[in-house]
């Protein structure tokens, strides 16, 4: 069972896309997927069909404030082999309230982990959906992740922001979680028309190499309609340049475990 965060501090790449897509795409293959809506917007939950609206306590933040266990607040949603734990605003009022802990970059590690060794329901993955920043919230995602998925979009600065996040994943890895890795650079938004498109793709691939997918997202009209029907695009649309895209990511994504020498 491994535990992946999707990250980077910059809002609007994919992140959430790539959270909702990817879960479905491997829950088709048999695999047993938890979400983990780590972002106080709760886009991940809405991408999922579920409301973000509901009670604080029966989401994430209801876990990492002491209110509940894990257990109590993982929801099923309406695709076969794939629950979430929902967030909601509140969630964002939590950096302020753990203030005098010391020990608060562990919670969400602490409580995984408790969960994990009492589970009667096993998850071959848990993804964790990250907020646009080096908050908190993603200090304990990185903290909590066997390893990472950063989506890079395909545009100016990207990179830039990138060395940021670098810094941030080694600082983590120095002090708190040694066996933190990346496991892959996703390339999204990718235009085939615009020069800067493959401008950045070649940049990024010269400079991390094999840590850079083979799939590219690119910018597709129904991926970004799809969460506003509660569902992935690969059931709202899946013959779609985006679905396909995803579709393949998917098989890149497990393709890995053979190559790592893990389980697929």
């Amino acid at each position: 069972m491994q535990i992946i965060s999707v990250i980077n501090q910059k809002g609007g790449v994919g992140k959430t896309t790539t959270v909702i897509n990817l879960a479905a795409g491997l829950s088709q293959q048999d695999k047993k997927i938890l979400v983990v809506d780590l972002d106080p917007q709760g886009n991940a939950t809405t991408g999922l069909g579920l409301s973000n609206l509901g009670a604080s306590e029966d989401t994430i933040y209801g876990v990492l404030n002491g209110t509940k266990q894990i257990s109590e607040v993982i929801k099923k949603t309406e695709f076969k082999n794939l629950d979430i734990v929902t967030s909601n605003v509140d969630l964002s009022g939590l950096e302020v309230e753990t203030a005098g802990d010391s020990n608060r970059a562990f919670i969400l590690k602490l409580k995984l982990t408790a969960y994990l060794n009492n589970s009667r329901g096993s998850y071959d993955y848990i993804l964790i959906d990250c907020p646009p920043s080096l908050s908190l919230l993603t200090v304990m995602a990185l903290v909590s992740s066997n390893s990472l998925v950063v989506p890079l979009q395909t545009e100016f600065f990207a990179l830039e922001g990138l060395t940021q996040l670098m810094k941030t994943i080694e600082r983590v890895k120095i002090s708190l979680n040694p066996e933190l890795n990346i496991r892959g650079i996703l390339l999204t938004m990718y235009d085939k028309r615009n020069k800067l498109s493959s401008q950045v793709e070649k940049e990024a691939r010269d400079y991390f190499n094999e840590k850079v997918y083979s799939t590219v997202i690119p910018r597709n009209v129904r991926l970004s309609e799809a969460p506003s029907h509660g569902m992935p695009v690969l059931m709202y649309d899946k013959l779609c340049p985006g679905s396909k895209s995803y579709f393949s990511f998917t098989h890149e994504f497990i393709n890995q475990e053979t190559n790592m020498g893990g389980v697929a």
